[in-house]
């Protein structure tokens, strides 16, 4: 019952339900990107520790000593296994050795095609000369009045260049899918149909994965939403 004192308009506060409720939902928001890295990052190292620690001797291994097992020991392990090769291709003998071990590997029908197929990825993903997916864009597919996503790998050469029927360069454009964006297509487009957009390409791929639920900020698309 209300008295002629009382503010019909003053707007009521939320019940106890309602407030455990959006406090439970606000820890949810905090603590499952912070646990998911986590168990994330806990799940890799032990993936390689497994891959890792068998071929490592029983002598260097540190639960031989400590009497327990270290997770991520196979992880540093392996990283300076990797830096040492990658030290000892750099040099003379190195060059030397991986050029008598690749001409071994021409000879070999199927070892070679699938050698010269990760070689070729890997030095494409990893070379610090060129870096890949450096620019967001925004195209019309798969028909025209429908845009979408995607990411400026390369400009097209060679036969796939001079065979299009454009006068103009020609754009290779990676278009995720959602919400898996390490899959896709890859698409040539004539260089005036891209639209070249000012977000990251960190921002753009987070809208891809949440299906269009994370905008990048409205007023700077540099700064983070």
């Amino acid at each position: 019952m209300t008295t002629p004192f009382d503010d019909e308009t003053a707007p009521r506060r939320p019940g106890l339900f309602a407030r455990l409720r959006s406090s439970f939902f606000t820890g949810i928001v905090v603590i499952a990107p912070v646990g998911l890295t986590i168990w994330l990052l806990w799940t890799v190292m032990g993936w390689i520790d497994g891959v890792v620690l068998p071929l490592v001797p029983q002598t260097f291994r540190p639960e031989q000593y400590i009497g327990i097992n270290l997770r991520g020991v196979g992880l540093i392990i392996f990283l300076l296994f990797t830096i040492i090769v990658g030290w000892i291709a750099k040099g003379i003998i190195g060059r030397s050795l991986i050029g008598f071990a690749e001409s071994l590997v021409d000879r070999m029908p199927v070892v070679r095609s699938i050698y010269s197929g990760i070689k070729q990825i890997s030095e494409t993903v990893f070379a610090q000369s060129e870096r890949s997916f450096e620019t967001a864009c925004l195209i019309q597919y798969p028909r025209r009045g429908i845009w979408a996503i995607g990411f400026v790998s390369t400009t097209a050469k060679g036969e796939i260049s001079g065979r299009a029927e454009t006068g103009g360069k020609l754009l290779s454009i990676f278009v995720p899918t959602t919400p898996n964006p390490t899959s896709g297509f890859l698409l040539f487009f004539p260089e005036e149909d891209v639209i070249i957009l000012d977000m990251s390409v960190e921002d753009a791929a987070k809208l891809v994965i949440s299906a269009g639920l994370v905008y990048p900020n409205a007023k700077d698309p540099t700064q983070p939403p």
